[in-house]
């Protein structure tokens, strides 16, 4: 099954309001202009969840590794990107939900794929995104207390961690 074929049956299941478009490239910067393999589905935040068990239950799809989960900052948006693989059918996806930045907020998939654990932890550990539902958000990379999140093109490196200069 292609990208397209797998967008094609979210859409069905969900409608055009919750998997709102396909994304095929990314113009933002016309010098190198990025294509997406597999293109994105955009996929309305409060229902990633559910859109995820759809995607690793239905028996057409059997999308049952999530193989990457990748967090960007799109200036006044915040992405969460699902690369996800089909080990029966050996055919891939990609969801994304966009969230505003200010109210960064998406629910976990952990229910769906057991490795989107550390996967949200990490993206809300350096991009700042919560993950409702998420069994455990403790830091996995920076130490606990640390301010700000360093993936964000607005991060401010602080100038003292507890006490002591922090190194730049």
């Amino acid at each position: 099954m292609t990208a397209e074929e797998i967008h094609g049956r979210l859409r069905e299941r969900f409608g055009d309001d919750v998997v709102t478009g396909l994304v095929l490239t990314d113009e933002s910067d016309p010098k190198s202009p990025v294509i997406y393999d597999p293109p994105q589905s955009m996929v309305d935040a409060p229902a990633i969840a559910e859109v995820a068990m759809f995607c690793r239950d239905e028996d057409a799809l059997r999308l049952d590794s999530l193989m990457c989960l990748s967090a960007l900052d799109r200036g006044s948006n915040l992405s969460v990107v699902y690369n996800l693989h089909s080990m029966t059918h050996r055919h891939v996806a990609a969801l994304r939900v966009d969230v505003p930045r200010a109210a960064a907020v998406v629910p976990s998939v952990e229910r769906a794929w057991k490795t989107a654990n550390w996967h949200e932890r990490e993206a809300h550990d350096l991009m700042g995104i919560a993950f409702s539902g998420h069994s455990d958000l403790r830091p996995l990379i920076l130490p606990e207390g640390w301010e700000g999140y360093p993936l964000r093109k607005d991060y401010e490196v602080q100038e003292y961690y507890r006490g002591m200069k922090v190194p730049y």
